[in-house]
């Protein structure tokens, strides 16, 4: 609803920016037609005088009033107060496509280029992409030093999550596995490996996301990463009651402040909601 009214004022103001100097020309030539009306009984005023004091002669004076009449009258009587037909009609014609056509043009513009059935950003959303720029600035120098030094197992896992923060799924999943063969293999690397699978996955446990975080669990059975996803391919494979059982007890082994507990309690929240 905000969207729709901020879309309308908006609307609003640029048709009366296009109205505005219609209407002040309009008034500018009412406000000309009365000057000359003025002018034109002062000068009928002035005659008169110069006429009771002598200084104009009868025939003299008859045939300035009569000339001063007739502008007179012109002007008094000049048509839409001194516009022409054309005119009239130019105004006429621009404010009604002011009226009509930008309203018409912004919402075919907004409908052809716009996403009116997404969702707003979010504040965080904005902080995000704020930040953008620095992070594709990081991403061009790490790819810079990794094209020289592709053997930079350190390069290759700092440049994962940058990845994956981009949207670059697939190139996530490459450098995770450099990662992997030039560091070794860790619980943390592989949980990360089967990470950057499902996120190239669209948020599918793959068999090879699978794999990779039962070995991580092997590596280390209190692996959170791995045992969130774990519960997740579960999940989607209909094992609900597996998925709750795996999920519950990561909550109740998580620390306070474990960043990974709102997710948790989300795919639980989801769970009862199911049910």
């Amino acid at each position: 609803m905000l969207f729709w009214f901020l879309l309308a004022l908006m609307t609003g103001a640029a048709v009366f920016s296009v109205l505005w100097p219609l209407g002040r020309r309009r008034s500018n030539v009412i406000s000309e037609n009365a000057a000359d009306v003025a002018v034109y009984r002062d000068q009928l005023a002035e005659i008169k005088n110069e006429q009771a004091r002598g200084l104009i002669a009868e025939p003299e004076a008859e045939a300035a009033r009569t000339e001063i009449a007739r502008r007179l009258m012109a002007a008094a009587n000049r048509p839409e107060q001194g516009e022409d037909k054309s005119s009239r009609w130019r105004r006429r014609t621009a404010a009604i496509s002011a009226l009509v056509g930008i309203p018409a043009a912004a919402l075919l513009l907004y409908l052809s280029v716009g996403s009116p059935g997404l969702p707003g950003v979010t504040p965080s959303d904005r902080v995000i992409s704020s930040t953008h720029p620095d992070i594709a600035m990081l991403l061009a120098r790490v790819e810079n030093h990794l094209a020289e030094h592709p053997d930079d197992g350190r390069g290759w896992e700092l440049l994962a999550p940058l990845y994956l923060r981009m949207g670059r799924a697939a190139d996530a999943v490459n450098a995770r596995g450099n990662a992997l063969r030039l560091l070794g293999e860790t619980a943390d690397r592989q949980a990360d490996f089967g990470e950057a699978l499902v996120a190239d996955a669209n948020g599918v446990v793959t068999a090879n996301a699978r794999a990779a975080f039962e070995r991580a669990i092997a590596l280390d059975g209190k692996q959170p990463k791995a045992r969130f996803f774990l519960g997740l391919a579960a999940e989607q494979d209909g094992r609900k009651a597996d998925a709750e059982k795996i999920w519950q007890e990561l909550a109740a082994n998580a620390p306070p402040d474990a960043s990974y507990l709102p997710a948790v309690r989300a795919a639980l929240e989801r769970l009862k909601e199911a049910k």
